[in-house]
């Protein structure tokens, strides 16, 4: 049965070898065709990760918000016996990625699925973090409009102390900022808060405190890649 690999890429400019196992990279280096979401950064990273035919020889599908899925669905009825894999821009596909859509087709059309072992910067922030590895939640991306976003966080919270779950989200690493502010003005002093940033670069920071805590030493998340958790005490 041919197969539609999920593979993992790194989360910014970690050394490949530092988070993708040797097994990925050989099934890397026998497959010809990707889905992605930017064919240029796709490029860099398979070159980074050991590909050792030339990069030009290999195919590329971009998918992203702009693929429609009539797209998508002509792609694969062109592919019907070739292995494809879907490269993610940082991590794994599908977890905060548009790639869900792919893989729905794949389990459509009989084709076989198979995850890979990578680094994901939501799981690893969550093992971390020291919170509810047993209940949790991740939310995706929190409203744009300030207004909204806080009466966002107030749900999360009250979900957070209501089912005993940690709630995961992120943001738009330009607007992680004002995320912070809006968290740290919205949710009460005892709320545990863990921001993770940079999550396997050399500057990661991963750390947990009370919201009243975090007010006293804000970071500066300014177009760093963060997860956010926040949790009842």
């Amino acid at each position: 049965m041919n197969k539609l690999y999920l593979i993992p890429s790194t989360l910014g400019d970690t050394p490949a070898d530092h988070v993708i196992p040797e097994h990925v990279i050989r099934i890397i280096n026998g497959t010809d065709i990707y889905i992605v979401e930017n064919e240029r950064s796709a490029r860099r990273f398979l070159i980074k990760a050991g590909l050792k035919k030339p990069v030009d020889q290999v195919t590329f599908f971009e998918l992203n918000k702009h693929t429609k899925t009539e797209e998508a669905e002509v792609f694969f009825q062109s592919v019907t016996t070739e292995d494809i894999g879907i490269i993610s821009e940082a991590g794994v596909p599908c977890i905060a990625d548009p790639g869900a859509a792919i893989v729905s087709l794949a389990h459509k059309r009989g084709r076989k699925v198979v995850p890979l072992v990578g680094p994901s910067s939501v799981l690893m922030a969550m093992m971390a973090s020291g919170l509810n590895g047993q209940n949790f939640a991740f939310n995706g991306y929190l409203p744009v409009k300030q207004h909204e976003r806080i009466n966002r966080i107030k749900e999360l919270e009250n979900r957070s102390y209501r089912e005993k779950q940690a709630q995961l989200f992120i943001e738009a690493p330009y607007r992680n900022n004002q995320l912070l502010n809006d968290i740290l003005d919205t949710c009460q002093g005892e709320t545990l808060l863990c921001i993770a940033v940079d999550i396997s670069l050399e500057t990661e920071m991963i750390e947990t405190r009370p919201v009243k805590l975090w007010k006293t030493k804000k970071p500066e998340l300014h177009k760093r890649p963060a997860i956010f958790i926040i949790q009842k005490p």
